[in-house]
């Protein structure tokens, strides 16, 4: 069963994790000692456990809470908050590092550390009670399981700690008041969970060709390609080589992956996402999706998955952050309404060259595209532009083509790709490897097409193409961060004239306000409360 659906029946799962109240600082709910007693007894228990594991990782992402996915892009250079033009501001303090765009916002993100931390308990429960889990003669099982487990825990926590920076560190179930850990220790974790998983998931677990059934569980490949940008991110942000492993076992890591033969991009960038690839078809108003290169395909390494089942009674497994991207009040098949957040910097749009594939597979271009519907009086900060990658769908007459019960803002099934092939590609390129040229040339040829001409590797080069390459998917901004605060701030301060509402505006991104942060976001103050100020807010925040 897919692990896109097999999510679906971790409604059990749930419950046992979420059966009764807590209320230590982290608000996360232990199990009941009677559900303790009854659960994890042999391998289909620790199976479901894991995908609870699964199920937690989804729930940081569909919620509703401040997505990790929406907030990457919007704290870069090529997204602004935007939203509805009377709509709070929260998403500009975000995208302009300042609370005073909007004071009183000191929560932003109570919703995703509670959802992230409960994740990391279900993790760390399963974790612990592997051990006296019956596994019979199948002992692989258990070590595989570990495996997946340790994977999500990581990722987990590189979320977290690229978010905060100092967070709570825990490995194991607790409702002690924990004070925030060093980055350092962190990542400690974080390489060691990966290292497991990538030396522990058997390499034939899941194959890509069965990718109908095992797409979105976690392989030896994605950790692999996840410990190298955890490595990447941590030696270019604090400029120190000391964790568990070195450069050299990184690159090979990345060359196993290459070499594996599992993955291949896709020949069209555009159909990669349903937005770009859908064409609609007025006359019987359905989508044409024959471009689309689907869910799981050649080129996914890992994926975020969700369901178009989430309803208002409790199921929560939908993409609920797409909407949050969709054009503000406007069906314009194939491109479905939604609440206006990240509008696109014209600046960056027009850093594209002419002959890019990726401009028109990336962004929506309102007056280009001939969106004539489109009404900007209640949208804050327009530019003219929208991201198309991840952006609701809807059918020639407007209707939500989602399943479920079709509800814009709740149906939405879009998987979001946490990594893909390019780049592994680009990774293994910028880390030296002796295919370094044909790596990036690779990657650069299908955006280029016939208009390709090389261009010779450098860093540089490599940067620049990877802004390109992976506008909108969550990357861009950490991108900048590992390349020194000062650089960052220089691509990130920026003035640029939109409109909100029916009103000329300027949005205005201070060097100051970013390097104040040291690129960190807040602490819920929710938090700090119930820790009894044991955590302590970030830096200019």
């Amino acid at each position: 069963m897919n692990i896109k659906n097999k999510i679906r029946t971790g409604l059990l799962v749930s419950f046992l994790y979420l059966s009764s109240c807590s209320s230590n600082f982290l608000d996360v709910e232990p199990m009941t000692n009677v559900l303790e007693n009854n659960f994890y007894k042999n391998a289909a228990d620790a199976e479901m456990a894991l995908v609870g594991c699964y199920d937690g990782y989804q729930r940081t992402a569909s919620n509703g809470n401040m997505s990790f996915n929406v907030v990457s892009d919007i704290l870069s250079d090529v997204s602004f908050g935007g939203t509805g033009n009377t709509d709070g501001r929260a998403y500009q303090v975000l995208d302009r590092f300042d609370k005073r765009e909007s004071p009183s916002d000191n929560n932003l993100f109570d919703g995703t550390w509670t959802d992230y931390y409960a994740a990391i308990y279900r993790c760390n429960m399963l974790l612990e009670k592997l051990e006296g889990t019956d596994f019979g003669n199948n002992a692989a099982a258990k070590t595989r399981i570990e495996g997946e487990t340790r994977f999500l825990r990581g990722l987990l926590y590189f979320d977290l700690v690229r978010l905060f920076e100092r967070v709570p560190l825990l490995t194991k179930t607790t409702t002690d008041n924990v004070p925030q850990s060093e980055a350092k220790e962190t990542y400690t974790v974080i390489v060691d969970d990966l290292k497991f998983a990538a030396e522990n998931i058997p390499a034939d677990a899941y194959p890509k060709a069965e990718a109908s059934v095992n797409d979105g569980r976690a392989t030896r490949y994605a950790a692999k390609s996840l410990l190298a940008r955890v490595y990447l991110f941590y030696t270019g942000y604090y400029g120190r080589e000391d964790l568990a492993v070195s450069k050299v076992e990184v690159l090979a890591g990345l060359e196993d992956v290459i070499s594996s033969g599992e993955f291949a991009l896709v020949p069209s960038y555009a159909s990669l996402w349903p937005a770009a690839s859908y064409v609609p078809n007025t006359a019987n108003n359905t989508l044409d999706r024959s471009a689309y290169a689907g869910e799981g395909n050649s080129e996914v390494v890992f994926a975020q998955k969700f369901n178009g089942t989430q309803d208002y009674n409790g199921n929560i497994d939908g993409n609920r952050w797409l909407v949050m991207l969709g054009l503000r009040n406007t069906n314009a098949s194939p491109y479905g309404q939604g609440w206006g957040a990240g509008t696109v910097s014209r600046r960056f749009v027009n850093e594209f060259a002419a002959a890019d594939t990726r401009k028109t597979a990336s962004v929506i271009d309102i007056e280009g595209e001939g969106i004539v519907d489109f009404d900007s009086k209640d949208q804050r900060e327009y530019t003219g532009f929208a991201n198309k990658k991840y952006t609701p769908t809807a059918l020639p007459d407007g209707t939500s083509n989602t399943g479920g019960e079709k509800d814009f803002q709740l149906s939405q099934d879009q998987d979001f790709f946490v990594i893909r092939y390019s780049d592994v590609l680009l990774m293994a390129a910028e880390l030296g490897s002796s295919n370094a040229q044909n790596y990036f040339d690779q990657v650069r040829r299908r955006a280029y097409k016939e208009a390709f001409t090389p261009l010779a590797i450098s860093k540089a080069n490599i940067l620049r193409e990877r802004k390109f390459e992976f506008a909108f998917e969550g990357v861009r901004y950490w991108d900048l961060l590992r390349q020194g605060l000062e650089t960052a701030a220089a691509s990130l301060a920026l003035t640029e004239n939109v409109q909100s509402g029916t009103a000329p505006d300027q949005i205005i991104v201070k060097r100051e306000n970013f390097l104040a942060t040291k690129g960190f976001m807040q602490i819920p103050s929710n938090q700090i409360t119930r820790a009894s100020g044991v955590l302590v807010q970030n830096e200019g925040w």
